[in-house]
C-alpha cells in the first residue's frame, strides 16, 4: 500500500519537486570533474619551478583559459550543491539553514564570476 497519489507516481516527484535534477546535476558535475581535475593537476605539476611570467603565459592560451573557466564554474557549483545538501539534511534550525542557503548560494555564485573574471583578465 502506498501513500502517494497517482500523479505522484506518474510524475516521479518527491515531496520537494527537485530532488532528482539536483541529485543528477551533482552526479553529473562530479563526471565532468575527474577528467578536469587530473587536467587541472597535471598542469599545476608541470609548473612547480615555472615563474610567474612563464604561468602567465600559459594562462593566456586561448585553450588552457576556457578549459581553467570550465574547470572552476564545475567545481564550485559542484560545491554549491554539495553544501546545499549537507545544510538540508544536519541543520534543523529554519533561520540557520535559510541563512546558510543565502551565503552558501551567493558565495559560490560570487566566486565563480570573480573566477570568469581573473581568468578572463589574465588571458585577454
Amino acid at each position: 500500500m502506498s501513500l502517494r497519489t497517482p500523479i505522484g507516481k506518474v510524475r516521479g516527484l518527491g515531496s520537494a519537486k527537485n530532488g532528482t535534477h539536483h541529485w543528477w546535476t551533482q552526479k553529473i558535475t562530479a563526471i565532468a570533474l575527474v577528467p578536469l581535475t587530473i587536467w587541472f593537476l597535471a598542469s599545476i605539476v608541470q609548473m612547480i619551478h615555472a615563474d610567474y611570467f612563464t604561468v602567465k603565459a600559459w594562462l593566456s592560451s586561448p585553450f588552457v583559459a576556457v578549459i581553467m573557466m570550465i574547470y572552476l564554474v564545475t567545481a564550485l557549483h559542484h560545491l554549491r550543491l554539495g553544501l546545499q545538501s549537507v545544510v538540508e539534511d544536519y541543520i534543523v534550525s529554519v533561520k540557520i539553514k535559510t541563512f546558510l542557503q543565502f551565503f552558501i548560494l551567493y558565495g559560490c555564485t560570487i566566486l565563480m564570476a570573480a573566477s570568469v573574471f581573473f581568468i578572463l583578465k589574465i588571458a585577454l
